[in-house]
């Protein structure tokens, strides 16, 4: 299921650091809730597992496919809370299911859609204009049927 916050806000661009523009635009798309902060002395470290899959896994690798047990262990997890994320970001239609090839077998793995951000985000606007238009038919729809019942 397609789901993505949609809030007001300026561009990062005056942000000139990668980890703080990811930071903010993963908090305003509803990816990490707003309180999240990964650099929180004493922390636990499954709190930048969401943070570390994203940054870390998929954008500084966007051509890599990766299986859900190399993210469990290179994030220091279980594959359950690698799944719980996973879903969340294929949520926002940035991550996609792609085969992988290991030890001569085929698997299913994951990665940045496309490969590349720019792309992927592209897909994602193309879900939200089309959540927008069915919003807008329901609104002339409920509008329609206040004015049949006067």
């Amino acid at each position: 299921m397609f789901q993505l916050n949609v809030v007001s806000n300026t561009p990062l661009t005056p942000l000139e650091h990668v980890d703080d523009v990811a930071l903010q635009f993963l908090k305003q798309i509803g990816y990490l809730p707003e309180n999240f902060e990964p650099r929180k002395k004493g922390s636990p470290s499954k709190e930048g597992i969401p943070y570390r899959l994203f940054l870390d896994c998929f954008l500084r690798n966007t051509r890599r496919v990766w299986l859900v047990e190399e993210l469990a262990v290179q994030l220091k997890t279980t594959k359950p809370t690698v799944y719980r994320h996973l879903n969340k970001l294929k949520g926002f239609d940035l991550v996609e299911e792609v085969e992988a090839k290991r030890d001569g077998q085929t698997k299913k793995g994951y990665r940045i859609r496309y490969g590349d951000l720019g792309k992927a985000w592209s897909f994602t606007e193309a879900n939200v204009e089309m959540a927008m238009d069915n919003y807008r038919k329901t609104v002339e729809h409920l509008q329609k049927l206040i004015e049949e019942e006067k």
